[in-house]
């Protein structure tokens, strides 16, 4: 049933303050973004190339503006200058994706017609290599300086003023980067008038053509999951047409995938939704890149474990490396190398820590971490919990198979008995990480809670792009120290 007329709020009277998100500056500030990449891109791929083949010049434009503008189209039609809803591992994988394209239609081009020097192949797909790095970078700059002013995005309609809508406009506020701003909601129920999630609640569902043409709203999202399915259909038939975007939370909220496929049953809508690290083939994929990458790795690593072993070494009594025993895949243990971060006398620290402060008890069995924890050896031991760089043995533990570069932390057992079985279950089935998921979204502040719901959901979405995007981000969190402790 409708709310009554005159219970719905004039829509004049309650304009969002928020409602300035501009589209279209939006998608012209990641086309400037990528603009400037592939210009860098160009200038250092002949660089760098030039080091191989001598008889390339650094100053020649390579066609330079067909190149670029090849580019911008194929991202265009990619939907990469959307302002809105595009998640940064499909945004990286359609950049990346993108890249290979135009470098492989140039080279093949500059093969077919025997072109040499200005289209030097090398060249071509050196600087589509740079591209495909520097186009995210780029992208991640411009969202950290703009995502939180008004104008970035897209002015959203939540259909609903519900529990849901409340996650969900929560959500959305907290990942301004995603660009979709919350700018009113509809209900039929006149008890939800007034406002959710601080959000205005305007009136019924039949105004949303009248929102969506005073307010210019193109974007909708249908956050009513308990709606009976008839009644979505007819809800979506009379009001949806208002808009041209319209995005449907089913009644499978908190289930969240990256990879679900629709697929057609018998006229009925199917999701396919896979657990994709249980899948034998990704299994194999996810083995190759760790070795390749672990490789390189080591050697970049080794001068700074030389240095961070001999600081260690000065600053306390005991080895630099130590080792602690973890449940790994299958409930086999494993032993986890670290550098020494701690004094000699941890545990007896940290008894003696827990019976004198109450407070600090109750913070070790909400999150087995402390952030003034007595044990930490001064300097060096902060220094490498706030970087991470204590974690760099485990690339050994990489190469012997026993984890990989992401996926889920390796836990100790008393660890995992605060999971439910059903979790853990899961949680056993596969390779765990040297960084994951919880490590780059949450650090040292994610509860157990938060533990489960981000390691339940890298494992069921797995994906070459989400372990270079958790990579990225790990790289990001160890450079600024980001809720690392």
């Amino acid at each position: 049933m409708s709310a009554p007329a005159a219970a719905a709020v004039s829509v004049p009277e309650r304009l969002p303050v928020i409602l300035r998100a501009n589209p279209v500056a939006t998608g012209l500030c990641l086309l400037a973004a990528d603009i400037l990449a592939v210009l860098i891109a160009r200038r250092a791929g002949a660089g760098l190339w030039s080091l191989v083949n001598t008889s390339v010049k650094t100053d020649n434009e390579f066609d330079l503006w067909m190149s670029l503008g090849l580019f911008l189209l194929v991202y265009a039609s990619f939907g990469l200058y959307s302002a809105a809803g595009l998640g940064a591992v499909e945004e990286l994988r359609r950049i990346v994706t993108g890249a290979a394209l135009v470098s492989l239609v140039l080279t093949a081009a500059a093969f077919l017609t025997k072109a040499d020097g200005v289209y030097s192949r090398g060249v071509l797909l050196c600087s589509g290599a740079l591209v495909a790095t520097l186009a995210p970078l780029q992208r991640a700059a411009v969202r950290r300086a703009f995502a939180a002013k008004s104008w970035w995005g897209v002015p959203v309609l939540i259909l609903g003023a519900g529990k849901t809508a409340r996650v969900l406009i929560e959500d959305l506020r907290a990942r301004p980067a995603m660009g979709m701003k919350p700018v009113g909601c509809l209900d039929d129920d006149p008890g939800k008038l007034g406002e959710c999630a601080g959000v205005t609640v305007f009136g019924p569902l039949s105004l949303a053509p009248e929102l969506a043409r005073s307010l210019g709203v193109r974007h909708a999202i249908v956050a009513m999951p308990g709606v009976p399915g008839p009644r979505l259909v007819a809800l979506l038939e009379r009001w949806g047409a208002s808009f041209s975007n319209v995005i449907v939370i089913p009644n499978l909220f908190g289930m969240a995938t990256l990879w679900v496929s629709i697929r057609e049953m018998g006229g009925a809508l199917g999701l396919e939704v896979r657990q994709n690290l249980l899948i034998p083939f990704n299994r194999w994929l996810k083995r190759a890149i760790d070795l390749a990458l672990a490789v390189v790795l080591g050697i970049i690593a080794t001068p700074i474990l030389a240095v961070a072993a001999l600081w260690i070494k000065i600053a306390s009594r005991g080895p630099a490396l130590y080792y602690q025993v973890r449940v790994g895949e299958a409930g086999r243990p494993i032993r986890v190398w670290k550098l020494r971060t701690m004094r000699s006398d941890a545990e007896n620290l940290l008894s003696g820590h827990l019976r004198q402060f109450p407070e600090a008890r109750e913070e070790w069995q909400r999150y087995f971490k402390l952030k003034k924890d007595p044990r930490i050896l001064p300097g060096i031991g902060h220094l490498l919990r706030r970087t991470s760089l204590d974690e760099l043995p485990q690339l050994w533990n990489v190469l012997r198979g026993e984890m990989s570069l992401v996926g889920p932390r390796p836990f100790p057992e008393y660890h995992l008995q605060q999971f439910q079985p059903e979790f853990r279950n899961l949680r056993a089935k596969v390779t765990p990480g040297l960084t994951g998921l919880w490590q780059v979204s949450a650090r040292s502040n994610g509860d157990l809670k938060t533990q489960e719901a981000l390691d339940a959901y890298y494992i069921r979405n797995w994906s070459p792009w989400l372990d270079l995007h958790i990579l990225a981000r790990t790289v990001h969190a160890v450079i600024f120290s980001d809720g690392a402790y």
